[in-house]
């Protein structure tokens, strides 16, 4: 591990955490985004397609070769077990391009953007400290709904497949809330990056 300093970004969907993953960019911060690093890992050539495929076999393949998200989506999203096969093959894959990364960075401070963070594992064994982003449901459904163009019903429904807030607040060395404008959340960021700079300043 290097000497960087770095913080698990995990949040619950439409709390806003692409746009705290942003400020902490134009920070300075080196950032990962761990749901991109999933689509690469599921690519053709990604160390985790093949056995992706083997496990629910060729009929989520698009023309192409290539895996289907969407359709693959659709398989697991109601059903527990088939989404824990998926998870067991794709989060060991994620942690290990995650890893690497991490361990080739220079920046002083490395920020993994995760949405399953602490449940698959990635927190206590890569993150100095964990960051959650809040934000009231009402607007987590707002943004569902004006962001993803996603019905109230699928929002609701996304959200409800998801961790409770509290499980990962509860876990959190630092809780964002947003709920107010950007110009809040701008002050909270500020206030955590002069935080982490006079750590390692010291």
């Amino acid at each position: 591990m290097n000497d960087s300093t770095i913080i698990g970004l995990t949040g619950n969907i439409g709390t806003g955490k692409t746009t705290v993953l942003r400020m902490l960019a134009e920070r300075g911060a080196h950032v990962i985004d761990a749901d991109e690093v999933a689509h690469r890992v599921m690519d053709k050539d990604g160390s985790a397609y093949a056995a992706i495929v083997e496990a629910f076999g060729r009929g989520i393949l698009a023309k192409d070769g290539s895996i289907d998200r969407q359709h693959l989506g659709r398989i697991v999203f109601d059903n527990p077990a088939k989404l824990g096969l998926l998870e067991q093959i794709v989060h060991p894959a994620v942690y290990d391009v995650i890893n690497t990364e991490v361990e080739q960075t220079t920046a002083s401070v490395i920020v993994i953007e995760a949405i399953k963070l602490l449940e698959a594992g990635m927190a206590s064994a890569l993150c100095d400290q964990i960051w959650v982003v809040t934000s009231p449901q009402e607007e987590q459904v707002r943004r569902l709904m004006d962001d993803r163009n996603m019905s109230r019903a699928a929002a609701e429904a996304r959200m409800a497949s998801q961790s409770p807030q509290a499980y990962k607040t509860n876990q959190a060395d630092l809780v964002i809330d947003n709920s107010g404008t950007l110009a809040d959340l701008e002050a909270q960021i500020d206030a955590a990056w002069k935080a982490i700079s006079l750590r390692q300043a010291a």
